[in-house]
């Protein structure tokens, strides 16, 4: 199989996604790190893909890096929270989860869904804390729970879905009342090391049905052609890249998810295109843009529409809106009022945060969107991004917002210029937002962490978040309990 393969045509699909860009057939251009983890330079299995070629992009490493660094099997603090014997260290009473087999079948209809965590009450007055959610935040306790993703993770990646390294892991209910999923979107991803080119992909999506996240996050096997297995894939045991290479950019790095969400039965993924990786946590951007699946995450489409170029020069085909620039990462907080609430921030972690809205049966419509003006007591202003004030000052990196059903409050998580892991709460998607609270100095866990993702299944005392270790470059589940 050719590492560079025939980008498909724009293709007719049904009406749930008509307009958009598709492809049958994509390859990343670009390219993948060296590998130095041993645990990946395992010889392939026989047929495993080619695909990729060169150089990593080294764009998200975090501040005080190294870049020549090896990629250890874990972190210092990671291996002080490992028993002689293997397992994670956990919290008194909690059983580690065992090795996932990988070897059950899964079959082809829709499986049955498993009971999940109850969801939480996004109404117009969802009932704001009389308390101090501020001081629950700072007195919060932090602990990893996981790996979830590597050849080490519970889960593995590697031998199941061709997943040495990745990033992200950003999760989202599916909203599918037949079978009721999380969504779990990628970045950059390695498979075997001794292939050329690393089998470098873009992006990747998992999937879980597993609730009980005190011992981790299990996924399930992946099937090809099952829209609930634990994976779209290329073929048995090789996650496939999820976006079509649109190539609306004249030159573009990667396509990267920053934000996920389910609504009436169709999956809707943020992403961004990156133009140029920079060092310490800086990147540009050519454009954001929205993503949608009809078939649980399946295969995507993008819409051509929701197109956010960051400057004038760089989507020749689209029209530059002032404005835009602000929001070329994000996450999606869906309300009960009928709207979904997209947070924005500029490429790299440097910015601030903004904050539009959406009726939910508009989403590709951009001109459907408001924006918040926080100036004069705060206004929504429609159709002009150039009117968003921040809602969080910056730096903001990758963040995930929450309605918290303990704090009565929403909470953002993040990463702040230091790369800690910082927590602020608010009455409502708008603010006022309290002050930085830290749930993890960067120095706890050497090596970079970054991208704090909340799982939406878990919304009370317990909060789960998704997070990633640049020097192990992969993803773990940590656990926050509010004071």
């Amino acid at each position: 199989m050719s590492a560079r393969r025939r980008i498909g045509s724009v293709a007719m699909v049904p009406a749930v996604v008509l307009g958009l860009v598709m492809a049958t057939e994509f390859a990343p251009p670009a390219s993948a790190a060296t590998c130095h983890a041993p645990e990946a330079n395992i010889d392939p299995p026989p047929g495993s893909p080619t695909t990729g070629a060169g150089q990593m992009p080294t764009g998200r490493r975090p501040r005080g890096t190294n870049d020549q660094a090896p990629l250890p099997k874990l972190g210092p603090l990671i291996a002080a929270l490992i028993n002689p014997n293997g397992t994670i260290r956990q919290q008194a009473g909690v059983v580690p989860a065992a090795p996932y087999p990988g070897t059950q079948a899964v079959p082809n209809a829709a499986q049955p869904a498993q009971p999940a965590m109850p969801a939480p009450n996004l109404g117009a007055d969802p009932g704001i804390s009389t308390g101090d959610p501020a001081g629950a935040v700072a007195a919060a306790q932090t602990s990893l729970v996981e790996w979830l993703t590597g050849p080490n993770s519970p889960n593995q990646t590697l031998q199941r879905f061709g997943i040495s390294g990745t990033d992200l892991g950003i999760p989202w209910d599916n909203g599918d009342p037949a079978n009721r999923q999380i969504l779990m979107a990628f970045g950059d991803s390695f498979g075997y090391c001794r292939i050329p080119g690393h089998q470098w992909r873009q992006n990747l999506l998992l999937r879980t049905q597993d609730s009980n996240l005190a011992d981790g996050i299990t996924v399930g096997p992946g099937v090809v052609g099952n829209k609930y297995s634990g994976s779209p894939l290329l073929q048995p045991n090789f996650s496939k890249q999820l976006l079509p290479a649109v190539k609306l950019a004249p030159s573009q790095a990667g396509m990267i998810p920053t934000a996920g969400i389910g609504i009436a039965g169709n999956q809707y993924m943020s992403f961004m295109s990156i133009k140029n990786w920079g060092r310490d946590g800086e990147w540009s951007t050519n454009y954001s843009a929205i993503a949608v699946s009809s078939d649980n995450g399946e295969s995507w489409g993008v819409y051509p529409g929701t197109v956010r170029s960051s400057s004038p020069e760089n989507v020749p085909r689209a029209q530059f809106v002032p404005g835009n620039e602000k929001f070329q990462m994000g996450a999606f907080l869906r309300g009960n009022d009928g709207y979904l609430y997209s947070y924005g921030t500029p490429s790299g972690r440097g910015g601030s945060a903004y904050l539009s809205r959406v009726p939910e049966r508009a989403i590709p419509d951009l001109s459907k969107y408001q924006y918040w003006n926080g100036d004069n007591g705060g206004t929504w202003v429609p159709n002009n991004p150039a009117a968003a004030t921040p809602v969080i000052p910056g730096p903001v990196g990758e963040m995930s917002v929450q309605y918290n059903t303990y704090l009565k409050q929403y909470l953002a998580l993040y990463g702040n210029g230091g790369n800690d892991v910082v927590a602020r709460t608010a009455p409502t998607p708008q603010g006022p937002w309290s002050a930085e609270q830290t749930l993890i100095p960067t120095g706890q866990i050497p090596g970079g962490i970054y991208a704090p993702y909340m799982h939406p299944w878990s919304t009370g005392k317990d909060v789960y978040f998704t997070l990633s270790l640049w020097n192990a470059y992969d993803v773990m589940l940590m656990h926050t309990v509010l004071g």
